[in-house]
């Protein structure tokens, strides 16, 4: 029942990009386009009637909520036309928001190192928060936290100190990813909010500890892609507090704790997955390079994670 997150105008068409009779003339992808132009005439106020009529979340601004009532109509109809197989998408998401050593005005200069890994584990079939992890990490190359840095994220040196090197704490990741049986028994995939945790910061780690990039991080969800995608909305619209609120969301915790941070895209995620948002790997890493996942490569979850090997 949900969407590709790539759909642009197919609420107005009437067209389903995952089936195979998605002519126009076909009865019920007539009666979902007739359905979208009354729902794209709709008010504010008609538009939360509606949804509460069928005890939907009403917040958000008015274009998050005519995608919400669309989905759910679009869903109802294609379900009387065909059963949906709910088994092909992924069970569980892995969203990571590292924290990592910064100075001031970041000069370009600076190596990042992570100093704070967390997983917040999201069960799609019941779209709850079902556990996290988090560990500190010890920096190597500055292992003196800037004043800017302990400001903004909220560690202390004393924890940096405490904590074990990189290395160590990827190996608890991974014993934590495999004892919830993750690419084992479940399928999973890893998201992020941007391309950078991945693509920069565990890229930048895994060269200082002379590890090889981790093969269960090589392709991920970037939400802030999917979301602009889904809801319409440029690309300076998807910071993670702006995406809280247009969704009618206000942010929980403490901003730049990798944890709190966490758990705040999760909840955006869950929302965007009730919307009828299929969220689906967009980037990947190959060679060291950053790059576009196309949103018509089959679904496929991270493999069950290994600890990579040292480089020589």
């Amino acid at each position: 029942g949900r969407q590709h997150c790539r759909i642009s105008d197919q609420e107005t068409n009437g067209k389903n990009s995952t089936a195979s009779s998605n002519d126009f003339s076909d009865p019920v992808y007539k009666e979902i386009a007739i359905t979208n132009g009354y729902i794209n005439r709709m008010t504010r106020d008609e538009l939360r009637n509606k949804l509460a009529e069928f005890k939907l979340e009403t917040r958000g601004v008015k274009d998050v909520l005519k995608k919400r009532l669309k989905n759910y109509y679009k869903k109802q109809k294609l379900m009387q036309k065909e059963p949906i197989n709910g088994d092909s998408y992924y069970d569980y998401i892995c969203v990571v928001d590292f924290e990592a050593t910064c100075e001031e005005g970041n000069p370009p200069e600076f190596v990042h190192e992570i100093i704070e890994f967390p997983i917040v584990l999201l069960n799609t079939h019941t779209l709850e928060i079902e556990d996290t992890f988090q560990q500190y990490v010890k920096p190597e190359i500055n292992p003196k936290l800037s004043d800017f840095c302990i400001s903004l994220t909220g560690i202390t040196q004393d924890i940096v100190d405490k904590a074990d090197t990189f290395p160590q704490v990827l190996q608890n990741v991974i014993e934590w990813m495999r004892q919830r049986e993750l690419g084992t028994k479940y399928s999973y995939s890893m998201l992020t909010d941007g391309s950078w945790d991945m693509s920069k910061f565990l890229n930048i780690q895994c060269r200082i500890s002379r590890i090889k990039y981790p093969s269960f991080a090589k392709k991920w969800i970037n939400i802030r892609k999917s979301y602009g995608n889904f809801y319409k909305v440029p690309r300076n619209q998807t910071k993670l507090t702006i995406m809280l609120e247009k969704l009618g969301m206000n942010y929980d915790g403490r901003p730049h704790s990798g944890l709190d941070d966490s758990k705040n895209i999760a909840r955006i995620a869950i929302r965007m997955l009730q919307d009828g948002c299929e969220l689906r790997v967009n980037e990947r890493m190959h060679a060291g390079q950053l790059m576009t996942v196309s949103s018509s490569a089959p679904l496929e979850g991270a493999p069950a994670p290994q600890m990579p090997r040292y480089r020589n």
